[in-house]
C-alpha cells in the first residue's frame, strides 16, 4: 500500500512532485523545470525562494510561532493599520484561508443586520458561476450543484442571480437582503470580469436599499489585475466587506476579513474567533508581502507585462480561431475560453514544461507569480501556441 493511499482521496494529482522552486520556476527532484503559470492558484504572488519573504519567515521564526489570540499577536496590530491605510476598511480580522474569510464576511452581514433590530434580514444575494471555498457556508453561498452533491439539503438564506444580470438582482434586492456577495473577478468560473458600470450599480443599489456589499477578493486580489484589490480600478465601488487571502500571503496560509466602521462594529468579543489566524509567522510574511504588493514600480510592472500577455493571447486567438473564442479576465488573472474541454492542453501544456490551470466554461486559467518578465510571457504563448491542438483530441 503506498503513502499517498492514506491520504483522504479528494484530489488528483499528476504524477510531477516539486521539491523546490525559484522566481517563476518550479523543479522536480530530477532537476526538470517548469514554467509556472498557475501559482498555486493564484497564491505565489511573488513567486518562489522570494528574499524579502524568506528573510521575514526566518526572522519571526526564531523569536515565536504561536500564542493564539488570547494575546496580542506580534504583528497583527501593525498589518491590519497597513491594510486600512490601503484600502477602504477600518477593521480587520485575520484568518488562515480564504474561505474563513467569506465566512467571516457572512456572519458580519447577518449581524450588522441584527444589531439594527432585523434579526429575519439574512438572505445573501450570489451569482452563478461563484467561487467562495469549500466550507459548508461557502459552498452553500456559491450554490455549485458539483459541489453540494451529497452534502444535504441546500442551507436556506441565499439566492443565486445570473452573473451580469443588473435587472435580475434589481428584483431580487430588498428588504430581506442582507448583503449581496461577489467576485470582481471570477477565478474558477471562468474567469469573467465584472464590467465598472456593474461594481458602480451594485454599490448604489446596495446603499438604496441598506444591504451591504462584500467582494470576495481572494483570488482577484493582492495586485493580480494591476491594482491592489481589483474594484479599486471603478471609483465609488468600494465594498463594506471584503474578503482576501491567496496571494496577501505570498505562499504563508493567510488570509483576513476587511470591514468598514458601520459594517464591522458590532462583531464584539464572542462573536467570532480563530486559534491559528493572525499567528505571528503570518504576520510577519503578510507585512513584507504587502510591502511588496503595494509598490508602485511593482503595481507598474504588473500592468506592463499584464499588456504583453494581452497582445500574446489576442495572437493565440487569431492563430487557432477554431478552439480560441474569447481572452476573458485583467491583469495577471486571464483565461482561454476554448470550444473544448481544456484538460487536454493542461496536460499537454504541463509535458511541455507549463503549468497551466482550468476552470469552468471550457476555459484555461492563467494566474502566474506577479514577478514574471516579457520573456516568461512569450515562453509561455508559444507552448500554449504549440499545445492548443490538444483540445480537438478531446
Amino acid at each position: 500500500m503506498s503513502a499517498s493511499s492514506h491520504v483522504l482521496g479528494v484530489y488528483a494529482p499528476p504524477p510531477e512532485q516539486f521539491t523546490h522552486g525559484e522566481g517563476v520556476r518550479l523543479f522536480t527532484e530530477d532537476g526538470r523545470s517548469y514554467l509556472d503559470f498557475i501559482a498555486g492558484i493564484a497564491v505565489n504572488a511573488l513567486g518562489y525562494n522570494h528574499p524579502k519573504l524568506v528573510a521575514a519567515l526566518k526572522a519571526q521564526a526564531d523569536k515565536l510561532w504561536h500564542t493564539s489570540n488570547m494575546f496580542r499577536a506580534p504583528g497583527q496590530a501593525e498589518l491590519a493599520k497597513r491594510y486600512c491605510e490601503l484600502t477602504f476598511a477600518d477593521r480587520v480580522f485575520f484568518t488562515n484561508s480564504g474561505t474563513e474569510a467569506i465566512e467571516c464576511a457572512l456572519k458580519m452581514a447577518r449581524r450588522y443586520h441584527f444589531a439594527q433590530g432585523e434579526p429575519g434580514r439574512i438572505e445573501v444575494l450570489t451569482f452563478q458561476g461563484a467561487f467562495h471555498g469549500r466550507t459548508y457556508g461557502a459552498v452553500n453561498a456559491a450554490a455549485n450543484p458539483a459541489y453540494l452533491e451529497g452534502f444535504g439539503p441546500p442551507m436556506a438564506g441565499f439566492k443565486q442571480l445570473p452573473f451580469g444580470d443588473h435587472a435580475a438582482l434589481e428584483a431580487a434586492i430588498g428588504p430581506q437582503t442582507a448583503a449581496v456577495l461577489i467576485e470582481p473577478v471570477q477565478g474558477e468560473g471562468g474567469v469573467r470580469a465584472l464590467p465598472p458600470q456593474c461594481l458602480r450599480g451594485l454599490r448604489e443599489l446596495c446603499d438604496k436599499h441598506g444591504a451591504l456589499l462584500i467582494y470576495d477578493e481572494v483570488q482577484c486580489g493582492a495586485s493580480r489585475t494591476g491594482k491592489l484589490f481589483a474594484h479599486q480600478w471603478v471609483e465609488g465601488a468600494e465594498p463594506d466587506i471584503m474578503a482576501v487571502a491567496k496571494g496577501v500571503g505570498g505562499g504563508f496560509p493567510m488570509g483576513a476579513c476587511l470591514a468598514t466602521e458601520k459594517a464591522g462594529a458590532p462583531m464584539v468579543v464572542g462573536t467570532h474567533g480563530t486559534t491559528f489566524g493572525g499567528n505571528p509567522l503570518a504576520m510577519a510574511v503578510g507585512m513584507a508581502c504587502i510591502e511588496e504588493l503595494a509598490d508602485p514600480e511593482f503595481l507598474a510592472h504588473v500592468n506592463h507585462v499584464s499588456n504583453v500577455l494581452t497582445q500574446g493571447l489576442e495572437g493565440l486567438r487569431q492563430r487557432h480561431p477554431d478552439l480560441v473564442v474569447d481572452i476573458r479576465g485583467k491583469g495577471l488573472l486571464r483565461g482561454l475560453k476554448l470550444t473544448q474541454a481544456p484538460k487536454p492542453v493542461q496536460v499537454a501544456a504541463r509535458q511541455a514544461g507549463l503549468l497551466v490551470g482550468v476552470a469552468g466554461d471550457n476555459v484555461v486559467r492563467l494566474a502566474p507569480p506577479l514577478v514574471i518578465s516579457e520573456a516568461d510571457v512569450r515562453e509561455c504563448v508559444a507552448i500554449l501556441d504549440a499545445t492548443l491542438p490538444a483540445a480537438r483530441l478531446a
